[in-house]
């Protein structure tokens, strides 16, 4: 993911979600729906989320530095596990407790129209974040499930964003059954249980966002397909026999740290090895553009390599 294409989704995302967000307290104050409550309480924490990964992207860019020599790339997953830990997490547990409060004490509607026509503006809104953020993730997808692009991607935003807009989507649609069947039945306790869903909807996604951030904040290496790339790309064969060892990890959403052990044809002078270095790093870079910082090692090659 570029950064401006992660960008564009995040900005399209939080100007919708900011928007709803208005729209929905309005509609709360004037209807009473803890639905509708809920789903504003959501709408702040997803215009917040932006706010962060926002954030993450602008320190992401700092320069290295002494103390940071590979770079400050590894703040856009930190950011981006506080979107899940906290507001995710924050915005689940308000919906359950005020969900549970709603079943248990029923309060009636008021101009429960006004909550249904908000709701639909909002699904039109959220709907097109979401699909901002689909045209964005495409290319990155390929042939690969969504799923599967979710649990493989090492860039975090548009994970997030797709996640997101996905569950407030959802979310939203389960606010509007909940204050339509309230309407339609003159009983409150399904709006109560409209917002205890939408609060288990947000904790399901807060806990998959949650263990993607994780594993990536603790650092992951390439991918299954760009491992095979570096693998063929550095090795040769006419200098470089074969790859012996080779450990890869991603210092940010764009920057891959690769080391590695090769073996080399016998006596191949230095000035040759420094040859075959350099022109392997750099098929590897064509091949894996995120590859930026490879360290190779020239060793001999044994039945058991250490």
């Amino acid at each position: 993911m570029s950064a401006g294409g992660g960008k564009k989704a995040i900005l399209a995302a939080l100007t919708a979600n900011a928007g709803i967000a208005v729209a929905k307290f309005i509609g709360a104050a004037i209807t009473g729906s803890a639905s509708m409550l809920a789903e504003a309480v959501h709408s702040v924490a997803d215009t917040s989320n932006q706010g962060l990964l926002l954030l993450g992207q602008r320190r992401a860019a700092q320069e290295a530095d002494e103390l940071h020599p590979f770079g400050y790339g590894r703040n856009r997953y930190f950011y981006s596990f506080v979107v899940a830990l906290v507001l995710f997490t924050i915005g689940s547990i308000y919906a359950v407790y005020e969900g549970i409060h709603k079943i248990q004490h029923p309060e009636d509607l008021t101009s429960p129209i006004v909550a249904i026509v908000i709701l639909l503006i909002a699904i039109g809104l959220e709907t097109y974040s979401f699909m901002t953020a689909v045209k964005e993730s495409r290319p990155l997808k390929g042939n690969a499930s969504w799923w599967r692009f979710i649990r493989t991607s090492r860039s975090p935003e548009l994970p997030v964003v797709l996640l997101e807009d996905t569950g407030a989507l959802v979310g939203l649609i389960l606010a509007l059954a909940g204050v339509s069947l309230t309407m339609l039945t003159g009983d409150a306790i399904w709006d109560g249980i409209g917002t205890l869903a939408i609060g288990l909807l947000l904790g399901v996604i807060a806990v998959i966002l949650i263990i993607e951030m994780q594993s990536l904040l603790i650092g992951e290496g390439a991918t299954p397909a760009e491992d095979r790339a570096i693998r063929e790309n550095l090795a040769d064969g006419a200098r470089i026999e074969r790859v012996i060892h080779l450990k890869t990890q991603y210092l940010g959403p764009e920057e891959m740290l690769v080391a590695a052990k090769v073996s080399f044809v016998p006596d191949l002078g230095i000035a040759d090895i420094a040859a075959a270095i350099n022109d392997a790093e750099a098929r590897v870079r064509a091949a894996v553009p995120a590859a930026r910082v490879i360290y190779l090692e020239p060793d001999l090659y044994r039945t058991e390599s250490v």
